[in-house]
């Protein structure tokens, strides 16, 4: 299975509100390849964030943690409004996730029709992220930027726990969050609940959030074991609008005012509802010694609501779906290793989209009911060998299917549904990895990137579906490697990679306040990624400072468009839109006696093109956050923890989310300043 990761910085981890202590730090490893191995010998770019890391963090956004991980982009535009790039997919998305597949646990949360809806999940329910980065749709079917692997449950959490929380912040922040977890025999039960609720800096930007998941994890037989997951999700936000340049002058908390032509964000009341229940099970049977069988089935509804400045979108959506491998693996031999995985995964997704006039906030006649239903679904298998210890081969494809049916209810009132099929695709990876030393290993792969055009692209929100629309596809050329101290105290990752995007999928913002995209030519992406994590001071229980880490993420893009034209205007060799060419984000952390903890972080990013044209750009920004705790034993394994921390301490003006190809300007959507948070968690 494929669903989390293990970072041993903790020894007797219970919940990620500990302070980790161990005397070693035990090897990274991977399960994003359908089995764990030891992230030093993946021959893949793979972006972790544990539990450890996630204490570190503001406690009621992913971002920060998210944008640690070089190549990963991560935008809140406003409370609860998330964008998420993997090297740069940020063309194609004015919200959201495009280009990137994510699967919470073992069951995909990207949809059959490309949505994710990402920003359904709390903070508190991440208990880990794998990032396996550039397309790879060998084994995980149509993207082409990344995969994401979340984990909602710490695998390293043995014993049982009761954890209650709360925070409170600038602005409004109000968090609560409970969680236990119950162990007997084979056993294992979680349940987690959280509500959030944010005043914003900006004016209308209040952003409300309830959230339950429960799993269960039952072991029988031999080495076999049934997963449960299931989660409810109701997510309430307002959408201030972007800013002219002039309008940010004059009052950067202020939302979308009106024009001659269209009225205000507030007139309309300009926002989002999420309303998504999502759950299946997974099944790991253990056929013989050598034979395993993971099969998921799962489902989702999303009741999707989104008053805008023209119009009232109203979405119905149902999710349902399978995934299953086989793995056989083969008996171990002084020189030789080898595995074999054989697959597939299918999903169905049956969209309603209805838009309405919006009247002053009061939903009106409708403009277009369409209804569309997608089906997707692949093939996939892979075969990985090792020789003498020290090369690691893998080899890898997955043949794709892709077709949606639709169908006008109004205005045009059609008796039958249309059928769009795509041709089958085929995508292949391969990698290798050497064991230069003990300590240092080389990589290199080939890939295939292929991204279908989402739902929300097919029929956006011109009221149209665009039947023209293509898929896009390129190939990945990429090489890097990992090298490690004896210790085991640092760890250095690099990669340099080449991707080449063809038939790329692009917005355009109508005037009427539309967006419609279209097939615009390709993009040359090359790029360098860094990551360095280094315990200058290992943990220990003596001593003032009891542990340093330092950790160093760097990334360069070198993006730009290549044969890339619109109308009159020629964008060929322009710098690729949404996409800083470099970011750094060093960060420490430092334990100190009577379980006291510091973490601080800093983000330097450059100038972003938001335009095409390149005329322009946001403004570099310097975001200095930093985190204090410390905890207190109460009583046997009873803890009190109290933390307090600051955002934006420089009090830098920026955005973590500007529109990108706005209509009349509006690009631009400020983030606070200096702002506060602080809470308490209790642990039994």
């Amino acid at each position: 299975m494929f669903s989390g990761m293990v970072f041993g910085l903790t020894a007797n981890a219970q919940t990620n509100a500990d302070v980790a202590k161990s005397d070693t730090i035990k090897e990274l490893t991977v399960r994003g390849y359908l089995s764990e191995r030891p992230m030093l010998t993946t021959p893949a770019s793979v972006g972790v964030i544990t539990p450890t890391q996630l204490q570190m963090q503001m406690p009621s956004t992913l971002v920060p943690a998210m944008n640690t991980v070089p190549g990963i982009r991560m935008e809140e535009r406003s409370p609860g409004s998330y964008r998420l790039s993997v090297r740069g997919s940020l063309l194609r998305s004015p919200f959201g996730v495009r280009d990137v597949k994510i699967y919470y646990d073992e069951i995909p949360l990207t949809d059959a029709g490309g949505n994710t809806y990402l920003n359904a999940l709390d903070f508190n329910a991440v208990q880990g992220v794998e990032i396996l980065k550039g397309p790879d749709g060998s084994l995980f079917g149509a993207n082409s930027g990344g995969v994401v692997l979340i984990s909602p449950v710490n695998r390293n959490a043995t014993q049982n726990f009761v954890k209650a929380g709360v925070n409170f912040g600038s602005y409004g922040l109000f968090q609560q969050n409970f969680s236990t977890q119950q162990t007997k025999g084979r056993n294992q039960f979680n349940i987690s609940q959280a509500y959030q609720k944010y005043g914003g800096y900006r004016d209308h930007s209040n952003m409300s959030r309830f959230f339950v998941q429960a799993s269960d994890k039952i072991g029988y037989g031999r080495n076999n074991s049934i997963k449960i997951l299931g989660l409810y999700s109701d997510l309430n936000y307002q959408t201030p609008g972007g800013l002219t340049a002039a309008q940010l002058a004059a009052n950067p908390r202020a939302s979308r005012p009106a024009t001659p032509t269209l009225p205000s964000a507030v007139t309309q009341d300009i926002r989002v509802s999420t309303k998504m229940l999502f759950g299946g099970a997974v099944n790991e049977y253990h056929i013989t010694d050598n034979l395993r069988n993971v099969l998921s089935v799962y489902g989702s509804y999303v009741d999707f609501s989104n008053p805008f400045i023209t119009n009232w979108e109203q979405r119905y959506e149902g999710t349902y779906g399978m995934r299953s491998y086989f793995e056989l693996t083969g008996n171990k031999k002084p020189n030789f290793e080898w595995k074999a995985d054989l697959g597939l995964e299918w999903q169905l997704t049956k969209s309603d989209i209805n838009n309405y006039d919006n009247n002053k906030s009061v939903r009106g006649n409708p403009q277009a009911l369409d209804k569309v239903n997608t089906d997707q679904h692949f093939f996939f298998a892979r075969y990985e060998a090792t020789f003498f210890g020290k090369l690691h081969a893998e080899a890898a494809a997955s043949l794709n299917f892709y077709s949606y049916n639709f169908r006008n209810m109004f205005p045009a009132n059609q008796a039958a549904f249309t059928k769009r099929t795509f041709n089958e695709q085929f995508m292949p990876r391969v990698a290798l990895s050497y064991n230069i030393t003990n300590d240092f290993v080389w990589r290199a792969s080939v890939s295939k990137g292929y991204s279908t055009p989402t739902t929300a692209e097919i029929r956006s929100t011109d009221n149209v579906v665009n039947t023209a629309l293509q898929p896009q596809q390129g190939w990945n050329y990429e090489s890097g490697f990992r090298f490690r101290t004896k210790d085991e105290s640092l760890l250095i990752d690099a990669s340099i990679y080449y991707y080449h995007l063809q038939n790329a999928i692009v917005l355009r913002n109508n005037p009427g306040e539309t967006a419609t995209f279209f097939n615009g030519g390709e993009t040359k992406q090359l790029g360098i990624e860094a990551y360095a994590t280094w315990w200058v001071i290992k943990q220990k229980d003596y001593d003032f400072i009891r542990g340093l880490q330092l950790n160093l993420s760097y990334t360069r893009s070198r993006f730009k468009f290549g044969n890339y034209s619109t109308g009159a205007a020629d964008y060929t060799g322009n710098w690729l839109t949404g996409v800083p060419q470099h970011v750094l984000v060093p960060s420490a952390q430092v334990r100190f006696p009577a379980s006291l903890y510091a973490f601080i972080q800093y983000n330097r990013t450059s100038y972003i093109p938001l335009n095409d044209a390149n005329t322009v750009y946001s403004a570099p920004y310097d975001l200095l956050q930093a985190r204090l705790g410390w905890q207190y034993k109460i009583s046997g394994k009873a803890r009190l923890e109290l933390f307090a921390g600051a955002d934006n301490i420089l009090n830098k003006a920026y955005g973590l989310g500007n529109d990108i190809n706005p209509v009349g300007n509006r690009y631009f959507n400020p983030s606070p300043p200096r702002n506060y948070y602080g809470g308490m968690n209790v642990i039994f």
